[in-house]
């Protein structure tokens, strides 16, 4: 989920924002690698009720029975294979918490959900409504979802990979009430003082002497649609009313603001100063283990041990990591109690934030105790306009420095459930221009790589499926994603039905993340060549970007041309100074080209300078090894 209104975030909790680091990438602290990773791990993200689905109809505001849902039992041993054979280390399943959904489930003892605060029809898994149980949707039978998914678990472990779910911190469903609960766990908002707007130990925000009223919402966002349902008469019982879960403090949020969800408490009062202990200076260069014990014996916010219960459960169930939704929302001495007790109790565990404020970057890596957080604001961002044509590769550079002390902690990605597709019209209007922002998002640094279902074979997200709408897949929706639908050929899972260009698009991700998780240089150095060639090189382009990586028994040059139209035939320059850390003698050396497979390329060395002859036919890149 991302933020839409910032600034309201910013008035609400003033320290959030306010604290951090120096911009300056020079007086930051470098951070040892938390996880002691040996390659590059790469995270494969599934929306789990689509996963499945072969229905293709795709009827806006489609029922179940219309348009289909995906089941836990649909991600077979094969299909997992496939997933394992593409080159991936972690799946994440998103969308797997109970949330809310349209649809009646009051034969399991589950309460129906009301359309006035659900989005969609199948609805928004960050809407959880049971932070301990499963979406009866995602079932065959919905009596025994958690067995089901615990098979899943279990299914995934088998084939060697980690499983990854969603931890939303920041709100809940307006009708939060878990039925899934173990044995002396209170719900959220159970003993909480509703009399007051805040208090220490209250798990929600409240508007005493205020109901809650509906947003007014614009005919394209009407509830079903506007189809006529039981619930869906303008009215939802909340009184007294809660904030809303951007931060809204109105009785009737907006029809933008995050209506469908609550704003938690995490001890921060409502002029946004902290209500709890805070770290002593120099914390942010301790190890989890110190963050840990100081937190034994200190009084915290009812939240904070809510949710630290309920990610013991799911790391206990079987869970290898989590994927933090709207972390920069929640204080970051949250996240040292929590994070440093998981990482205690679960020490390799994964954990990944979704942070859009470059400002608090570090801090919520070195106090917060993060492993990996997005790199959405600066290098996804920047990455997106290169591949529009709207930046200069050069530009991508400047930003890899910008974050040089913390690479290792940026989660470099193309496509998410956030994003626009690659393929949509509003991006790139085809798959093909991600391939050398491909390259380069999994070679430039030794972040972990994000790849999102479909984005392998090209998927456009095209469909207007009710409340979600085209460009992106949507997650409030019974929908079904054609190119995947292909791959998947009947559940198969063997590519049978995708076009010529669709297979070799998912060839060449199969051997680039394949490569990129079996490269020992991508966990090494890195140095750009891109100024050098600009300066020195006839012929070399702003479209292009090229850099080195190199660890102790392999030496990498990565090329990769974003102009869609031209070819680029030029002397790809390998400086002084590289030449002379990689011990190179003047010659001739042979190389391997790890992502085309063809043919052998030359590095000349001459007077202690490298040069290799390139032809770059468009959205083509090279990783090149040297052979010594």
């Amino acid at each position: 989920m991302k933020i839409k209104s910032i600034f309201i975030i910013a008035i609400l909790f003033p320290t959030i924002f306010l604290t951090g680091f120096k911009d300056d990438p020079s007086d930051q602290k470098t951070q040892v690698k938390m996880d002691n990773s040996e390659h590059k791990i790469v995270i494969y993200q599934v929306f789990t009720r689509l996963f499945g689905n072969t229905n293709t109809t795709n009827n806006p505001w489609g029922t179940i029975e219309e348009n289909g849902v995906g089941k836990f039992r649909d991600f077979t041993p094969k299909a997992l294979r496939e997933i394992k054979e593409l080159g991936v280390t972690h799946l994440w399943f998103t969308g797997v918490l109970h949330h809310d959904v349209i649809r009646d489930y009051t034969a399991y003892g589950i309460s129906n959900d009301d359309p006035d605060v659900v989005k969609g029809r199948a609805g928004s898994p960050y809407a959880v409504k049971d932070y301990y149980s499963v979406d009866p949707d995602l079932a065959v039978d919905p009596a025994k979802r958690m067995e089901e998914f615990r098979s899943l678990v279990n299914r995934t472990h088998e084939q060697g990979l980690k499983v990854i779910i969603d931890i939303v911190p920041n709100h809940v469903a307006r009708n939060y009430h878990s039925i899934g609960k173990p044995l002396g766990i209170k719900d959220f908002g159970e003993n909480d003082d509703k009399t007051v707007a805040y208090a220490r130990n209250n798990n929600f925000y409240y508007l005493p002497g205020e109901s809650f009223r509906v947003p007014f919402l614009p005919e394209n966002q009407k509830p079903l649609g506007g189809e006529k349902h039981p619930l869906a008469d303008g009215k939802f019982d909340e009184n007294p009313a809660k904030w809303t879960g951007n931060g809204s403090r109105l009785a009737q949020p907006r029809a933008d603001d995050w209506y469908e969800t609550v704003k938690m408490n995490y001890g921060i009062k409502e002029d946004g100063t902290k209500d709890f202990v805070l770290l002593p200076a120099g914390y942010d260069t301790k190890p989890a283990l110190d963050h840990y014990v100081f937190w034994q014996g200190k009084t915290v916010p009812d939240t904070w041990v809510k949710f630290r219960d309920i990610c013991r459960f799911w790391l206990k169930f079987g869970v290898d990591g989590f994927r933090f939704d709207m972390a920069e929302m929640v204080p970051v001495e949250f996240w040292s109690y929590l994070n440093s007790t998981i990482k205690k109790e679960f020490p390799k565990t994964v954990l990944v934030a979704e942070i859009y404020n470059p400002s608090i970057y570090r801090e919520y890596i070195h106090t917060g105790k993060m492993d990996y957080i997005y790199d959405k604001v600066e290098f996804y961002d920047t990455l997106k306009k290169v591949i529009q044509g709207k930046a200069p590769a050069d530009r991508l550079i400047k930003v890899q420095a910008n974050t040089g002390d913390i690479e290792h902690h940026m989660l470099h990605f193309l496509e998410n459930h956030d994003e626009q597709r690659l393929a949509s019209p509003a991006f790139a209007g085809s798959a093909l221009k991600g391939k050398p922002a491909m390259v380069v998002s999994a070679t430039i640094s030794t972040s972990p790589t994000l790849i999102y279902f479909g984005q392998e074979v090209g998927e456009q997200g095209a469909q207007d499926a009710g409340f979600g709408k085209p460009t992106r897949t949507s997650i409030y929706d019974y929908v079904g994603v054609p190119n995947h639908q292909r791959w998947m050929n009947g559940g198969a899972f063997d590519g049978g039905k995708l076009t010529n260009e669709e297979k070799s698009l998912r060839d060449f991700y199969k051997r680039l993340i394949n490569f990129t998780v079996s490269s020992p240089a991508l966990m090494g150095k890195y140095k750009e060549i891109q100024h050098f060639n600009r300066e020195n090189s006839l012929l070399y382009s702003e479209r292009i970007l090229s850099f080195v990586r190199w660890g102790e028994s392999q030496k990498l040059i990565v090329s990769a041309n974003f102009d869609a139209d031209k070819t680029y035939d030029f002397d790809l320059l390998i400086p002084e100074e590289i030449i002379k850390t990689w011990n190179l003698k003047d010659g001739i050396y042979t190389l391997t080209d790890h992502l085309n497979l063809t043919g052998k390329q030359q590095l000349q060395v001459t007077n202690g300078q490298g040069k290799i002859k390139l032809k770059m036919k468009p959205l083509t890149s090279f990783i090149l090894e040297i052979n010594n």
